[in-house]
C-alpha cells in the first residue's frame, strides 16, 4: 500500500480527536475539508466537491473556504446543529522544519459560539446541562456570550416535567445530558419540536460529582466556591461543571467573562409550561411564529441589545415576590410621571452598543480593534446616563445608579491607543496611535523617509572623513553600502568594513548603516507585527475590567427594561397594579394588551374580572363563538403576567394577588407525529393542569371535551370543574369557557361557581357580538348566526336552520333525510340525497357511530363519502 502523505497524516491525527466535529483544516488561505466532511459540507454549503492527491489510488473528496470569509459558512453549519472544529498553523510556515504544526483552537456548536453573526441580538444564547439522578436533577444554563450562569436543583416525582418547563423558560440552542433513557427520549422530543435545537448525551464520567467539584473550586477560586452554597446538590455541581468544562474545551481557553452563578430556586418565579407560553403568544404568535402580534412585540420598546434580552427574560420568569415585583412598578411609575427623564434616557440608551457581548469577544481575544472603538464609543454614553439617574427617588433606580460606572480609564486607554476608524484586520497594521508608542513612532518615521536617512548618513559621513566623494548606494546583495574612490582609500576611517573592491572604488560597511538597513527594510514588516503587540496588550488590559464592564452593561439593561415598561404604559394608558396578599383578583375595565393594537379604527371593549379562592373561584363562560371568549380569558391571564414582570397593566383598575403558575388549555390540534389526536392531547394536557397547578394558580380552560363523544365531552368538563372548584382538591381560580350550557346549573350546586356570558344583540335571524362579559349563562350558542357570518353560503344556513328544527323537535341526533318540502329551493339539487345511488351513501352514513371515531378516522370516511358523491354528478 502506497505512503499516506505527512500532510493527511497529520489531518488524520487531529481528525480522531474530534470524530463528532466537521474539521475545518488550515491550508494557506483556505480552510479546507476532506472526506466525509467535505462531503458534508459540499452539499450544506453548496460547494463544489473537488479531490486531493493523499499518496492512495483514489483521491480524497474535499472541499474548501477562503479564511477571510470563513465565518459566514461556518454560521450556516452551527445553525443547522453541527459541530465545527476549526485547526489552524501554530507556528510561522516560514520557520517550519517540514510540515507545519497545526491544531484545533477553536470548536463551534450552536451553544457556544460568541461571534455576532452567529447569534440573536435580542435574545440569550444559552447551553443547557442536565444531570439527572432518579428524582433529582440539576440545569444549568449558560450564555458564555453575555457570562451569564443559571443553575437549579429539581428535586421531585414530576422531575422530568420541571426539566421540560425549566428547558421552556430559557429555551436554549444546544442540551447536555447525562446518561439516563427516559430523560434522553424527553429531551430529543423538545429538541425535535424546536427544530434545529442540538442535543447531545455525554457519558456519565463527564458527571462525576468530585471532579466536577475541584474544577469549579478551581475555577471560582476556594472561597468564591463554597459562597455558593452547593452543600448537598450534587447533580447540580455535576451538571454546572459540566457545562463549564464543555465551553472551556470549545474556546480552548479560560471562562474569564464567568465568575458568578445566579443560583434559583423555580418557585421564585410564575410557573408557565410551554403549552401556556404557546396560547398566550408571549414571544411568538401561534400561527406564524412571528414577533409582530405577540406580548413581546406589545412591550419591547428598548433600545439596546441588553435590554432586549432583559426584557425577554423578565416576560419568561415572572416574579412571585411582592418585594421584588412592587420595586419594578416604583420605578416604572417614577419614569412615567417624568416624560423629560424617560426621552433623555431612551435618547442615549439609543447609542449604546452590545458591551456584554463586546467585552466576551474582548475577553475571548477574537474582538478586533473596531469593537474596541464600539465599546469605547458606548462607555462615552454612560457618565451622562448615570447623571440623568442622579435625582431618582424609587430602590431600583438608585440601586441601579451606584452599580453604573462611568469607566473612563478604559475610554482613554482604547482613544489613545486605537485609530479613530480602524480596519477590519488586526495583522495587516493602520491600528495605532502616533505618539502612544515611541518605538512604533521611530519605525513609521523610518519607513516613511527611509531615504533621508540614507541621505543624512552620507552627508554626516562626508563631513567625518573629509571625502566629498563618499557615496552611499544599495544592491541586493550586500544592501546599503558606502562608496570610496580609490585616490582617497588612504583617508577611510578604521571602523570601515571592506566588503567589495571594484576596479575605481573600494564599498565599505559600518554598524551604523547596517542598523538602519535593517530598520529600512524591515520597518513595514516590523511596524505591522508591533501593531498587532501594541493591540493584543490593550485588548487583554481592557479585558482585566471585564466585571466592571459586565455589571454596568446589566445596570444599563435594566433602565433599558423599564423605560421601555414606561412607555408601553404612558402610551397605551396602563395603570399600576395594587399587588397584594391574599387571593383576589380584580380588575375593572382590563383590556387584552395585543388585540387591542392590532384593531384597525375599532374601540376594544374592555371588561371586569373577579375572581378568588372563595365564592368566585370559577367563573363558566358560555356564548357564541367569535364572540370573544378566549381573547377575554387570554387578556386576563396576560393583566397577571404583566403585573408579575414589574409592568403597568392595560386596566383601569387593577388589584390582584400573587399567581404562582398560569395554566392554559386553549384550542385543540392533532399531534399525528405522536400518534395522538385532539382528545388525547387535550385530556394530557388537562392531565398536567390538575396535577401542577395549586390554589394559587390561574387556570384557563377552553372547551374541554370537545374531542370526544357529547355526552362523553360534557361528562369530564363537568368534573374537571367540580375538582378545580372544590376548595379540598384543588380550588384554584378557573376561568372555564364551554359550549355546553348545561354546565351553567353547576352554579346553584358548586360553591364557588359562577355563570357569565358573552352579551350579543340579536335582530331577526342577525346577531351583533357587544364582546361584554356579563352575569348569567348564555340564552343559545347562535352557532347558525356565526356560520352566517364567517360566510358560510346562504343555502347552507337555511338548511342547517330545518335541520336544527328536526333535532330540537325529535329532542335527539340521528341522520335526518330532507324531502322536496324540506330543503330550501336554492341550490336543492347540490344538497338532495333522495333517491338511487345516493341510497348508498345514506345507508353508510345510518351505520356509523360518530362516538366512537377519532378525528383522522372521520376524515379518512368523510373523504371516501366525497368522492362518491362526485360520481353522481
Amino acid at each position: 500500500m502506497a505512503e499516506i502523505t505527512p500532510m493527511m497524516k497529520q489531518y488524520f491525527e487531529i481528525k480522531e480527536q474530534y470524530p463528532d466535529a466537521i474539521l475545518m483544516y488550515r491550508l494557506g488561505d483556505f480552510y479546507e475539508m476532506f472526506f466525509d466532511d467535505a462531503k458534508l459540507a459540499s452539499r450544506e454549503l453548496e460547494l463544489v466537491l473537488t479531490g486531493r492527491d493523499w499518496g492512495q489510488a483514489e483521491r480524497a473528496p474535499m472541499c474548501g473556504v477562503p479564511f477571510h470569509s470563513a465565518d459566514s459558512y461556518i454560521a450556516r453549519l452551527v445553525s443547522k446543529g453541527y459541530k465545527v472544529a476549526i485547526c489552524e498553523q501554530t507556528e510561522d510556515p516560514a520557520l517550519a522544519k517540514g510540515i507545519v504544526k497545526r491544531a484545533v483552537v477553536r470548536v463551534l456548536t450552536p451553544g457556544t459560539v460568541i461571534e455576532n453573526s452567529m447569534l440573536e441580538e435580542g435574545k440569550n444564547n444559552y447551553l443547557a446541562c442536565i444531570c439527572l439522578k432518579n428524582t433529582t436533577a440539576g440545569v444549568c444554563f449558560v450564555d458564555v456570550s453575555t457570562g451569564l450562569v443559571h443553575l437549579t436543583h429539581l428535586s421531585a416525582k414530576d422531575v422530568h416535567k420541571r426539566i421540560l418547563a425549566e428547558l421552556g423558560h430559557f429555551l436554549p440552542s444546544e442540551i447536555l445530558s447525562n446518561e439516563n433513557e427516559a430523560l434522553q427520549k424527553n429531551l430529543k422530543m423538545f429538541a425535535d419540536s424546536r427544530g434545529s435545537l442540538a442535543f447531545e448525551v455525554l457519558k456519565d464520567e463527564k458527571f462525576n460529582f468530585f471532579e466536577n467539584s475541584r474544577f469549579l473550586e478551581g475555577h471560582f477560586g476556594e472561597y468564591a466556591y463554597e459562597s455558593f452554597e452547593f452543600k448537598g446538590l450534587e447533580e447540580a455541581v455535576a451538571a454546572l461543571g459540566c457545562a463549564l468544562n464543555y465551553l472551556k474545551s470549545a474556546h480552548k481557553s479560560d471562562l474569564k467573562n464567568i465568575k458568578t452563578v445566579d443560583f434559583y430556586s423555580d418557585a421564585q418565579f410564575m410557573h408557565l409550561d410551554y403549552a401556556t407560553r404557546r396560547n398566550l403568544e408571549l414571544i411568538e404568535t401561534l400561527r406564524g411564529r412571528d414577533k409582530r402580534g405577540s406580548l413581546l412585540w406589545v412591550i419591547d420598546k428598548t433600545k439596546t441589545p441588553m435590554g432586549k434580552r432583559m426584557i425577554r427574560s423578565w416576560l419568561e420568569q415572572p416574579l412571585t415576590g411582592i418585594a421584588g415585583i412592587t420595586r419594578r412598578h416604583n420605578s416604572v411609575g417614577e419614569l412615567i410621571q417624568k416624560p423629560n427623564l424617560r426621552q433623555e434616557l431612551i435618547n442615549f440608551l439609543s447609542t449604546v452598543n452590545d458591551m456584554e457581548r463586546l467585552i466576551t469577544r474582548i475577553v475571548y481575544e477574537t474582538a478586533n480593534a473596531k469593537e474596541l472603538r464600539s465599546l469605547s464609543q458606548t462607555v462615552k454614553t454612560v457618565p451622562v446616563i448615570k447623571q440623568l439617574l442622579s435625582d431618582c427617588e424609587s430602590a431600583l433606580l438608585k440601586e441601579t445608579f451606584d452599580s453604573i460606572d462611568t469607566m473612563q480609564d478604559i475610554v482613554g486607554l482604547i482613544d489613545a491607543a486605537i485609530v479613530e476608524d480602524p480596519p477590519f484586520s488586526v495583522r495587516e497594521g493602520g491600528l495605532i496611535n502616533d505618539n502612544f508608542d515611541p518605538e512604533l513612532d521611530e519605525l513609521r518615521e523610518i519607513s516613511h523617509n527611509g531615504k533621508m536617512y540614507i541621505a543624512a548618513i552620507e552627508s554626516q559621513e562626508q563631513d567625518k572623513t573629509g571625502i566629498r566623494k563618499l557615496k552611499i548606494g544599495y544592491n541586493r546583495v550586500f544592501g546599503y553600502y558606502i562608496e570610496v574612490p580609490n585616490s582617497f582609500k588612504a583617508e577611510v576611517p578604521e571602523n570601515y568594513i571592506r566588503k567589495q573592491t571594484l576596479t575605481n572604488c573600494e564599498r565599505y560597511i559600518t554598524q551604523e548603516l547596517k542598523d538602519l538597513e535593517s530598520k529600512v527594510l524591515g520597518a513595514q514588516e516590523r511596524i505591522v507585527k508591533l501593531e498587532y503587540e501594541l493591540f493584543d496588550s490593550v485588548r487583554s488590559q481592557v479585558a482585566t475590567h471585564f466585571e466592571r464592564v459586565q455589571k454596568t452593561a446589566r445596570g444599563l439593561a435594566v433602565i433599558d427594561t423599564l423605560c421601555s415598561l414606561a412607555e408601553v404604559a404612558a402610551s397605551n394608558n396602563y395603570t399600576c397594579p395594587q399587588m397584594v396578599n391574599g387571593d383576589e383578583i380584580k380588575i375593572n375595565d382590563g383590556r387584552h394588551p395585543v388585540v387591542e393594537l392590532m384593531l384597525d379604527n375599532t374601540p376594544f371593549v374592555p371588561n371586569d374580572t373577579l375572581l378568588d379562592c372563595d365564592q368566585n373561584r370559577c367563573a363558566i363562560i358560555t356564548g357564541p363563538n367569535m364572540a370573544g371568549k378566549s381573547t377575554y380569558m387570554r387578556q386576563v391571564a396576560l393583566i397577571c403576567l404583566l403585573a408579575q414582570i414589574g409592568s403597568f397593566v392595560p386596566a383601569k383598575f387593577a388589584q390582584l394577588s400573587i399567581v404562582d403558575g398560569i395554566y392554559t388549555r386553549i384550542g385543540a390540534s392533532d399531534d399525528l407525529s405522536a400518534g395522538q389526536s385532539t382528545f388525547m392531547v387535550e385530556m394530557t394536557e388537562v392531565a398536567s393542569i390538575l396535577s401542577n397547578a395549586t390554589s394559587k394558580s390561574l387556570i384557563v380552560f377552553d372547551e374541554i371535551g370537545r374531542g370526544t363523544s357529547t355526552y362523553d365531552g360534557m361528562s369530564i368538563a363537568r368534573a374537571v370543574i367540580e375538582h378545580t372548584a372544590d376548595p379540598k382538591k384543588l380550588g384554584a381560580k378557573t376561568l372555564f369557557a364551554t359550549h355546553y350550557h348545561e354546565l351553567t346549573e353547576l352554579e346553584g350546586l358548586l360553591d364557588g361557581v359562577k355563570n357569565y356570558n358573552i352579551a350579543v344583540k340579536k335582530r331577526g335571524d342577525d346577531i351583533t357580538f357587544l364582546r361584554r362579559i356579563v352575569r348569567g349563562g348564555a340564552d343559545g350558542s347562535y352557532g347558525i348566526e356565526v356560520a352566517k357570518l364567517a360566510g358560510v353560503p346562504n343555502s347552507v344556513v337555511n338548511r342547517a336552520r330545518v335541520v336544527l328544527k328536526e333535532l330540537e323537535e325529535n329532542e335527539g341526533v340521528r341522520i335526518f333525510v330532507p324531502d322536496e318540502d324540506t330543503v330550501d329551493t336554492e341550490d336543492s339539487a347540490q344538497l338532495s340525497f333522495s333517491a338511487g345511488a345516493e341510497s348508498l351513501i345514506i345507508e353508510n352514513l345510518r351505520k356509523l357511530d360518530v362516538n366512537t371515531l377519532t378525528p383522522i378516522e372521520a376524515l379518512g370516511i368523510l373523504y371516501e363519502l366525497v368522492k362518491e358523491a362526485e360520481k353522481l354528478e
